[in-house]
């Protein structure tokens, strides 16, 4: 993290990220959707300003495609909003025991979990133990079945501590964001929670 002094902004004052994420370029994006709705008098022409076209015809297709920009942007924030409080309201187990089944990678385990415990995974943990399996690739140990790397209930326990920090922690705005750029993201959804 990237402390900076308190200063006031001037209007030649740099702003940088602390970050260079997707969610970053997906913010810049967002603020670019709703720049062009606010310009839509007009037709968008790619840079900071609208082009005004004495042609009706333009005019609506431009603003029907905005709107449709908005719209869907609107509905995967209701939806990451309804599926953030659904899971929210499903309690973590409060005892953690071993499991009886021999698993290969992270998402495996998952899969187990989700049957021993009788519960979804957030997305967010779903995504992240996609991603430590990817690590795993090219590594000497990649072909090792993870509970003889490392100790299950300790795994276990890990996926757990994840989760619940994702149910309890995760702003559905991010969330939104997320799923707008992935267009897989229903893989990654259970099928049990609502979206």
């Amino acid at each position: 993290m990237m402390l900076r002094p308190h200063a006031p902004l001037r209007s030649n004052h740099l702003c940088l990220s602390d970050s260079e994420t997707e969610s970053d370029d997906l913010d810049e994006h967002i603020l670019k959707v709703q720049d062009r709705k606010k310009n839509s008098t007009g037709v968008y022409d790619g840079k900071e300003n609208c082009m005004y076209k004495k042609n009706k015809k333009i005019d609506t297709v431009n603003e029907d495609h905005m709107k449709s920009l908005m719209d869907e942007s609107d509905i995967m924030m209701r939806k990451a909003e309804i599926y953030q409080e659904y899971m929210k309201q499903i309690p973590v187990p409060s005892s953690i025991c071993g499991l009886p089944v021999s698993y290969m990678t992270w998402q495996e385990l998952a899969r187990t979990i989700k049957q021993v415990y009788g519960q979804p995974l957030h997305y967010l943990t779903n995504k992240l133990l996609k991603q430590w399996d990817q690590l795993r690739i090219g590594t000497k140990d990649e072909s090792k079945p993870l509970d003889n790397i490392i100790d299950p209930i300790k795994a276990v326990a890990t996926v757990w501590g994840m989760e619940e920090f994702h149910r309890q922690c995760s702003s559905h705005q991010h969330l939104a964001k997320l799923w707008l750029s992935d267009p897989l993201q229903h893989d990654s959804l259970d099928k049990t929670v609502p979206h």
